[in-house]
Formats: structure tokens, sequence, C-alpha cells
């Protein structure tokens, strides 16, 4: 388990983390979001002992990570894939990895073997891939077997078949009772794999919620409707206590109601409905509704060419 209490970090005048107080529990995927500049890296380094927090604590299974004898045996992190050493082959930058912190040899070709990566085993990682890059960093988090991992947009350079599997790693890591952190700027990604979010803007802590009472709390959650008999439709809903709103391609959208109750009552009416599905917002327009106050730089359209105007 990770644990934050109060965690503060001032650099100057700027306060980039102010005064978190959260915790990272075991068996689950913890998605950690917030806008650029919200700061998500900051306090991932101060788990790490990175960055020394200004006050506040954190603590890894009850320790500060500067007491953990040996720490990849407790946390493994992914926060700068190219961190690594560019000319050590790749399974040289992993056993001196393993060698400080007493993990066994025979540790290196299995986390190789597991990220896909035995065939350049001997290859520098400087003339490596962004994809590759990062398959190596993984390796390095996965080295000392730890039951705490924490990476920071692992997704970066992978390809359709690396983000596939890294999703389903970090599910089953979790299913082993394993404490997952991940932070990302791919909703959609995040979406197919958190079960807790923990989301923060200016530093401040906005969310600490389960993923689907998140977007339940943040967003529309609507029916939509589509009928030959659309007026008819109308006023049986009407009548229901039910206004129905005019929407794209002429079909109709209902608020607080549910597809069963709605579906009933057109059959009870006999009208017939080509289509009625239940409408939630994604887990991006979530975000984007809770961060809006928080966006540190907010970009705008951009003006036509000044030739256009002068024409």
């Amino acid at each position: 388990m990770i644990e934050l209490e109060g965690l503060t970090k001032r650099f100057g005048k700027k306060t980039a983390v102010d005064h978190l107080s959260f915790q990272v529990r075991p068996g689950v995927v913890t998605g950690f979001l917030g806008p650029n500049g919200a700061g998500k890296s900051t306090t991932m380094r101060m788990v790490l002992g990175l960055d020394h927090p200004t006050s506040g604590t954190v603590r890894i299974d009850g320790k500060h990570y500067r007491e953990l004898d040996e720490p990849l045996k407790y946390i493994g992190a992914l926060l700068e894939a190219r961190g690594l050493h560019g000319g050590r082959t790749a399974y040289n930058n992993l056993l001196c990895l393993a060698q400080s912190n007493r993990i066994p040899e025979r540790r290196v070709p299995e986390v190789l073997d597991l990220v896909g990566l035995t065939a350049v085993a001997r290859r520098k990682p400087k003339g490596f891939s962004m994809g590759m890059g990062q398959r190596l960093g993984i390796a390095a988090a996965l080295l000392g077997d730890p039951q705490i991992l924490m990476f920071d947009e692992p997704v970066n350079g992978l390809d359709p078949e690396g983000i596939h599997w890294i999703r389903n790693l970090m599910k089953a890591l979790a299913g082993e009772g394993r404490t997952i952190f991940v932070s990302s700027h791919l909703m959609s990604e995040m979406a197919l794999t958190a079960d807790h979010l923990i989301v923060i803007g200016q530093g401040k802590l906005l969310a600490d919620t389960s993923m689907a009472d998140f977007i339940h709390q943040n967003s529309r959650s609507y029916v939509r409707l589509r009928s030959p008999q659309r007026e008819q439709l109308r006023d049986a809903l009407h009548d229901d206590g039910l206004t129905a709103v005019d929407a794209a391609n002429g079909t109709l959208e209902v608020d607080g109601a549910t597809t069963e109750r709605i579906g009933d009552l057109a059959a009870r009416h006999g009208i017939t409905l080509h289509e009625l599905s239940a409408q939630r917002a994604s887990l991006e327009e979530a975000f984007m509704q809770m961060t809006a106050a928080s966006v540190e730089y907010h970009a705008h359209s951009a003006p036509g060419p000044q030739w256009q105007k002068e024409v």
C-alpha cells in the first residue's frame, strides 16, 4: 500500500503539490489523473524519494522509501524509460539493478522474456525504439517481483499489441493482490484499465473514487430513443412525467428514466421503437467536466490564415 498524508511540494513560490492525502490500495488498478502541471509526476517522484517533500509524509507499506534496504523488492516504478544506461546492453542494465538489490541473476532473463525482449537482450538500449525502451523500463520495474508497481504513461511508444499486453499485465498483477498505481493521459486506455481513480488539479485532490462513481458523478446519463411514431412517443412520455428533447438524426433524449421504464411505456401504447439505448458519458468527458477549472493552460481555436482575411 502507498499512503500519502498532507504531502506538499513547493518550488520557490509555486506549489506543485498541495496537502495531498490518499491511499493506493492493493488488489485494484488505481488510475492517477490530472491536467498537465497538476503535480502527478512530482507526487510520484516523492513516493520514490527522488524529490523531498516540503511537508507531509509518504509511506510504502508503512516505511519511507529511503528506509527500504532493497527497494526494488518492495516497489517497482517506470517513470522515465530512457533513464537506463544507453551504453550497457539490456541484459547488463537489468543485471546491475539486480545486483544492487541482491536479486538473483536468473530473474533477469525471466523479466526480459516477460516483456518480449529476449531476442535483443545483448543489444544496447540507445538504439531501441521508444516502444522497446518502454518495455525495458517495465522489465526493470518488475525485476524485484515487488508487491507495489507504479507506472507513469506506461503505453507511450507501444504498438496496439503492446498496449493490450501492458493493460492485461496490470490487471493480472492487481488480481494477484498487488498495488498498481498508473498515470496516463490516454483516457480511453485508462477507462479499460483502472478500477479506482485518484484525480488531482493544481496539486490538490479532486476525487478519490471508483471509476463507475466518478463517471456517474461528473457526467450526464440519459436514454436515447428513435421511433417512426415520434410525436405519439413524445406525448406518452409527457403523460408519464418525462420530458423528451430533440436531438440529432431525429432522435429524442430523455433524462431521469431507465430503458426499462421507457420500453414498458412504449409497449403499453403500442409504439414501435427503432432505438432504445442508455447513454453515459465517457471517462474523458467526465474528466474534462471535473478538471475544467484546474487546467493551467487553455488552448483556443486557431484563427484562419491572415491571407484569407485579406482576400
